[in-house]
């Protein structure tokens, strides 16, 4: 790893401590594990990638948007309740397929989440469905029973 993608790397790691909470950044871009990171034109970092696997995307704006990989990583590491919004069975092949989760089928979600976050969708077992971006805070999506919830940008696939 060259000297500037270590200290790309550090940059990072505090971005995601800052938009996912404490630990976040050892738990997207840990130590021991090969990174890749893509770059823009200009030198800017945009896609990371951990083990081959796109954990996140760096954007613009000076937020991450979440892979698969980043999600199921962040679960692993900071717990099931950290930027997660829980849906029904009937939304499990509808979210895992890339499709948008509906706030008639949330039936928990971190309460602090907040309209345009990046949450991981999982369902009632705790599997991981897709990534996403919240459309509406964690109140509105438990009281409204229409609209859209998340904003699908990927799902897992065909889920077992």
């Amino acid at each position: 790893m060259s000297d500037s993608d270590a200290a790309d790397l550090k940059d990072l790691r505090v971005v995601a401590d800052y938009q996912f909470g404490a630990g976040a950044g050892d738990a997207l871009f840990p130590t021991d594990a090969e990174i890749t990171i893509s770059r823009s034109r200009s030198g800017r970092p945009r896609q990371v990638s951990v083990e081959g696997e796109r954990v996140v995307t760096y954007g613009t704006d000076g937020r991450f948007t979440l892979g698969v990989a980043g999600g199921r990583r962040l679960r692993d590491s900071l717990g099931d309740a950290v930027y997660r919004v829980q849906v029904g069975d009937e939304s499990i092949p509808f979210v895992s397929d890339g499709k948008n989760a509906f706030a008639k089928f949330v039936t928990d979600v971190d309460p602090d989440v907040r309209s345009g976050d990046e949450v991981s969708i999982v369902g009632p077992d705790g599997e991981l469905l897709g990534v996403g971006r919240a459309e509406l805070s964690a109140d509105a999506m438990l009281d409204f029973q229409t609209g859209m919830a998340v904003r699908v940008r990927e799902g897992v696939g065909d889920v077992e």
